[in-house]
Formats: C-alpha cells, structure tokens, sequence
C-alpha cells in the first residue's frame, strides 16, 4: 500500500520542522512538502499532489481557514485537517464549514497526529476531544432547526433523525427516544448523508445550524 502523502503547512520553521521529523519515521506516511502560508501551500498542493494537508489556523497572507475552503474547492481529493493552538468558535465552525475533515489542538500526542492523519485519508473526520465537546456544545445551543436546504428530499422519519443528530444525540439515544434499533437509525443516518449530499455527521449538524 502506497504511504499517505502529506503537506505540512505552518507559518513557524521549527513547527515544519518538529513535524517532519516525527512524520518521516512513521512507514505508512510520507511527507511531501512544505508551505509557510496558504498562498504557498496552493502552489505546493499542485506540485506534490498530496493525499492530506496538516494546516495551522493563523497564518500571514492566506489563513488556514480561507486555505481549507479554496483546497475543497480546487482539490477536493486533499483532505484537510488543522492542526491550531486555537480553540476558538470561528477557527472551529470557519474550518469544518470550508470542508477540513479534521481540527487538533497541537498538544495532542504523536499516536493521536498520526492516527488523525491515517483516518483522515481514508475519509473520516477527526476532532480532538476539546474541539468535540465546543462543537457539541455548540449545536446543544443551536435551536430545534426550522426548514433547511435538501429537507424536501427526506422522509418524516430521516428528518426526526437528522434533527436530532443535529442537537448532539447519538444513535444509541436516537434509538431509545424512536423506539427503533440502533442499526436502523445508522441506516437513517446514512440516507440522509447520501439524500443531502455529506460527508458525515458533524456535516450534517452544521448544515441544520446554518441554515
């Protein structure tokens, strides 16, 4: 199996650097390239083809947010994941709504970097527990959601449990309030990613708040 290729991009050399290192010895990745800023990472995402982009939040020319929006854009094959000292709420919501698969704070450990970046390429979100609990929390305060784009194409039932996935309910809960099997609410679930045109979960519950 081909290694995950990655790009790191961060404003600070030794962050690139620290990376790299750490990176280079781990036999199913291989680090492709460097960019200090998101203009910079543009360029070396077309040259180096990467299959994931480690992007820190707060850079000078091109944030990582605007980075993550214009790479879903032009290179939607590249899954994005910040990697912040940031927590805050428009980092967070500004990177998952511009497409990023993934947010860690950097003083996540190593095992969790390089298990965030496998996962990442094969499709999968990854938050790191601080960054969870914010977007939970978040969509707890969000309202019960009115109408929003794609719920014509839903059944009563899949919009029951798109809503309460939207409100931070897991399927075991959705399971107990519905009266159904948890298997049949993953089935829910996935009709409507597949109905709505997402990726996941954490999609789905941004696209019920913005609304």
């Amino acid at each position: 199996m081909s290694p995950v290729r990655v790009l790191l991009v961060d404003d600070q050399e030794l962050m690139r650097q620290g990376l790299r290192k750490l990176l280079e010895i781990e036999d199913g990745i291989e680090v492709v390239g460097e960019a200090a800023d998101g203009v910079s990472a543009l360029a070396a995402t077309r040259e180096n083809r990467p299959d994931v982009a480690l992007v820190d939040a707060r850079m000078p020319r091109m944030d990582g947010v605007e980075l993550i929006t214009r790479l879903t854009a032009e290179h939607p094959s590249v899954a994005a994941i910040v990697l912040s000292t940031f927590d805050e709420d428009d980092y967070i919501f500004g990177a998952l709504r511009g497409g990023a698969v993934g947010y860690l704070l950097k003083d996540c450990s190593p095992d969790e970097l390089v298990a965030a970046i496998m996962r990442a390429s094969r499709g999968e979100t990854v938050l790191s527990s601080p960054v969870a609990a914010r977007l939970v929390a978040n969509l707890r305060r969000t309202p019960v959601p009115g109408a929003f784009r794609g719920q014509e194409l839903l059944s009563a039932r899949e919009l029951e449990v798109a809503r309460m996935v939207s409100a931070g309910a897991t399927n075991r809960e959705i399971a107990a309030r519905l009266f159904i099997t948890e298997g049949t609410v993953k089935n829910h679930v996935s009709s409507v990613l597949r109905k709505l045109g997402l990726r996941d979960r954490t999609q789905l519950a941004l696209h019920l708040a913005d609304r």
